[in-house]
């Protein structure tokens, strides 16, 4: 099993910046995939950033030009770094963590959620 500790959410004026950390643990023989999504009260959970283990990054509209998802393979560790954050942002973020078990099992992981809060 995968185990994924977040980390970096808060309450930031618009405009602002945080920087979210999402360290993978566990029974793992790779890595493949990892990405951030986002819940907002009465909304569906949405993609915002992924990054495979090879190639290029993806994100959503909304967030392109102010977020970058950036990895570190060493550490397992998949971040999120939020500028010019809009008070639209807020939301429960969650990582999102795709890895192949030491056994060769493949896996589909989540944070408990960590919580941005952008005042106006």
């Amino acid at each position: 099993q995968v185990q994924l500790v977040e980390s970096g959410g808060g309450l930031v004026q618009a405009g602002g910046s945080l920087r979210l950390s999402c360290a993978a643990s566990g029974s793992i023989f790779r890595v493949n995939a990892m990405g951030w999504y986002r819940q907002a009260p009465g909304k569906q959970r949405e993609l915002v950033a992924t990054i495979p283990s090879g190639g290029s990054t993806n994100y959503a509209d909304s967030v392109k030009g102010r977020f970058t998802i950036s990895r570190d393979n060493a550490r397992n560790t998949v971040y999120l770094q939020m500028n010019s954050l809009k008070p639209e942002d807020t939301a429960v973020y969650y990582c999102n963590v795709l890895a192949t078990s030491t056994l060769l099992v493949a896996l589909d992981s989540w944070g408990q959620g960590t919580q941005v809060t952008v005042s106006s």
